[in-house]
């Protein structure tokens, strides 16, 4: 029976390329989540309004994405939007299908957050001559805010993990340069696990800094 050695050696030669791959994999994961903040913000603001129609297709969009694989959403926007004359990079075809995907998520996520916030306080800040869009961004989103963030920061975790589903179109991030340098050596016990410690060093590196913010977001409400 042969004995299963890590080759530390080959990780350490191997480190350079993964890296490569891993700025990839942070740029798809930041540039997706940028893309559901901005568009969940939207659907989640959307989604509280009184107008029936908006939050019918709100709810239909946030259904469709909730309801099919993220794997199925980068194939159509890679390979079915080009027969309609949209062409994508491989790339940027990922980073929308997954900030699209994030954005459903996240528009629950602010919808949720701003839902919390006490009627109580709203209704003081018209009584003392706020508009509503005063009120929305010094009273609303800052208290949704502090409560949306620990869930913000798990979607970027999440999106970190899910940036791996762009190899399948060809984009070369974290999990392809992993595979790229399997196929030459055929040594997958070290690579997948040096490629394994690189993801969880960059998720817990991401939540310890949302851990931070938050704590500083805490402290500065306190003294507020």
């Amino acid at each position: 029976m042969e004995s299963v050695m890590i080759n530390v050696d080959l990780i350490v030669q191997s480190l350079p390329a993964l890296m490569r791959g891993a700025v990839v994999t942070l740029k798809i994961a930041t540039l997706c989540t940028c893309i559901g903040i901005v568009l969940g913000t939207l659907l989640g603001v959307g989604s509280t309004s009184s107008n029936r129609l908006i939050t019918s297709l709100i709810n239909a969009y946030v259904l469709i994405i909730r309801g099919t694989p993220m794997l199925i959403q980068i194939f159509i926007s890679f390979y079915v939007l080009p027969q309609i004359g949209i062409k994508l990079a491989p790339f940027w075809a990922a980073t929308i299908a997954l900030g699209l995907n994030s954005s459903a998520y996240l528009s629950q996520i602010i919808k949720a957050g701003i839902t919390s916030v006490p009627r109580g306080q709203l209704d003081a800040a018209y009584v003392l001559g706020l508009s509503k869009w005063q009120t929305f961004r010094y009273i609303t989103m800052p208290q949704a805010l502090t409560l949306m963030l620990p869930a913000l920061g798990n979607e970027l975790v999440t999106l970190i993990k899910d940036s791996s589903l762009a190899s399948t179109i060809g984009v070369v991030e974290l999990s392809r340069e992993g595979s790229f340098i399997q196929s030459r050596t055929l040594d997958a016990l070290s690579i997948y696990l040096a490629v394994g410690m690189i993801y969880l060093a960059l998720t817990i590196t991401v939540s310890y800094f949302i851990h931070l913010y938050q704590k500083r977001m805490k402290t500065h409400a306190q003294y507020n």
